[in-house]
């Protein structure tokens, strides 16, 4: 079968920085996916965590064809009202008081590192300026994001590193007590692990991390780029865990696919951030806002959230029996909400699962060698969620018992 031209041409032209799986997408539905040769896939993998609304949402796109006839782009020079109300929408259901719009999730935890930095220098002077993260987090590509991630694989080639980081067991209290020294002005926390295999964090953990800081003067950032707004059965992960940090970034799912990213803060965090400390061109441009407004109104409205807490608990109990079935070929299920790993013990057969799902119509993602991750779209119903599971379970069999 000839090469699509579109894979030939990108293949030519475009940096080989992703390792594409061979096919072309050009319609999405819901939480389903379309390629050039018709084929139509469940949508697992979600955009990793930026498809919470699923695919071409009739509110999400008639907030952008609206918006997008009245003004796509004018600069953060001027005021404009759907930066104002997503603002305004944010802060109303969250600890927040002050939200700062920029374009992803890494430029959102870049932002919040300098806004952990520079609080700390007026507060405290010179001195305190090391950020606190786990190993095998994933805070983003960009240097200081990167500096945050603590997993060599990332790292590797770009060093040397921002310096002022340190990097902790996770899940781990008495090893967060002993880094929290007198240098330190903040912790940054994923409450789920994603890219790192799914690893949830436990409530104790939070609670006891919160604790600690607060206790130290101490800036607590928790990083919800991927699991935030609905995915672990709340609208913000945090709250999952009972607590309130002083800094949340997100980002992926928060403007319905359109590229956006926010940090939300404390009033006195966010005050000294004041003009000239930061900014961004396109950050909070009237067309991603409008599409925000219109993707979190429709998370709020529609009870996503809960959504996600019950099929992810239906996911979960399914799951773990497959565990119990298939003992010597899956090491653990674990997630919260609708982000979920299954970790195999050979990293062969993961990926002969993974194949077979692509096959069968199952979009899903293979990570850290061993882990099949399922990121569906929150607005997934009990029948597509079982339809998915079917999928999966089929290939399971099917490698099995080849």
């Amino acid at each position: 079968m000839a090469k699509d031209k579109t894979i030939t041409l990108t293949d030519e032209f475009i940096m080989h920085t992703y390792k594409r799986v061979p096919l072309v997408i050009i319609k999405g539905k819901g939480i389903y996916l379309w390629d050039s040769r018709g084929r139509k896939y469940i949508d697992f993998l979600g955009a990793r965590g930026a498809a919470n609304m699923g695919y071409s949402d009739p509110e999400v796109v008639r907030a952008i064809t609206t918006q997008a006839r009245e003004l796509i782009l004018v600069t953060n020079d001027f005021y404009t009202r759907p930066q104002a109300e997503l603002a305004r929408l944010l802060v109303k259901y969250s600890f927040a008081k002050k939200v700062f719009f920029c374009n992803s999730g890494a430029e959102a935890n870049e932002a919040a590192i300098k806004l952990a930095r520079l609080s700390s220098y007026r507060k405290h002077g010179p001195g305190r300026y090391v950020v606190v993260s786990a190993i095998n987090s994933f805070h983003g590509r960009t240097y200081g994001a990167l500096s945050a991630t603590a997993q060599k694989k990332y790292q590797a080639g770009f060093e040397p590193m921002v310096p002022g980081f340190r990097y902790v067991p996770f899940n781990d209290t008495d090893s967060m007590r002993a880094a929290l020294g007198d240098d330190v002005c903040a912790v940054i926390l994923e409450p789920v692990q994603g890219e790192g295999g799914v690893y949830p964090a436990t409530a104790e953990y939070m609670e006891s991390v919160r604790d600690l800081t607060r206790r130290k003067d101490i800036l607590f950032i928790v990083d919800e780029v991927q699991v935030g707004l609905g995915r672990t059965g709340r609208l913000f992960a945090y709250e999952s865990y009972g607590i309130e940090p002083d800094i949340v970034t997100v980002a992926k799912s928060i403007a319905g696919g359109v590229p956006m990213g926010a940090v939300l803060a404390t009033g006195p965090v966010a005050g000294v951030f004041d003009h000239g400390t930061h900014g961004t061109t396109f950050g909070g441009a009237p067309i991603a806002a409008a599409a925000g407004l219109a993707a979190m109104g429709a998370i709020i409205r529609r009870r996503l959230p809960a959504n996600a807490k019950r099929l992810g608990d239906i996911a979960l109990r399914r799951l773990s029996k497959l565990k119990e079935t298939y003992g010597t070929i899956i090491k653990d299920v674990r997630g919260i909400g609708l982000i979920i790993g299954i970790e195999f013990h050979d990293a062969a057969f993961a990926a002969a699962v993974y194949d077979r799902c692509l096959e069968d119509g199952l979009l899903t993602n293979l990570t850290n060698g061993t882990i099949i991750r399922f990121l569906p779209p929150l607005i997934i119903t009990v029948q597509e969620l079982a339809r998915g599971l079917d999928i999966f379970e089929g290939a399971l069999a099917h490698r099995h018992f080849e």
